[in-house]
């Protein structure tokens, strides 16, 4: 507590106009050494539980403004993509698969058609490989 009192003490004494001078120094660091940073198995695992949402996208329209602001419950928004065309799974904005849309139980699903290669993903090629 004398220590706390005594820096405040010194601090305000110099506040004066020579407190406007820094001095920097450079920051130095021990070496990491013996450290694994390849990681092991439990942290590969960590990642692999981590959850990614899935976007199914069935088909894209272009409509105009005034078109959009006449839409209401009922009316009908024509997309692109025929009936019986994969749609498209996607995550963080990047295509990953194709597939057709299924019903399971009560509810939607997708089928897996295709699982484009990362190349394909990336939107460098056209290129994809099949699921096996």
């Amino acid at each position: 507590m004398a220590e706390t009192e005594q820096t405040a003490a010194q601090t305000s004494a110099a506040s004066g106009p020579e407190s406007a001078k820094t001095t920097v120094q450079e920051a130095g660091f021990a070496s990491a050494e013996g450290a694994d940073v390849r990681g092991g198995q439990e942290h590969l695992d960590m990642l692999l539980d981590i959850q990614l949402p899935v976007t199914v996208s069935l088909g894209k329209a272009e409509v105009p403004l005034r078109r959009l602001l006449q839409l209401q419950p009922g009316s009908v928004l024509s997309l692109e993509k025929q009936i019986g065309e994969p749609v498209d799974l996607i995550v963080q904005g990047v295509s990953f698969a194709t597939g057709d849309i299924v019903v399971v139980e009560d509810c939607y699903g997708v089928r897996i058609r295709e699982i484009l290669n990362a190349a394909a993903a990336a939107g460098l090629h056209g290129g994809s490989a099949k699921e096996s």
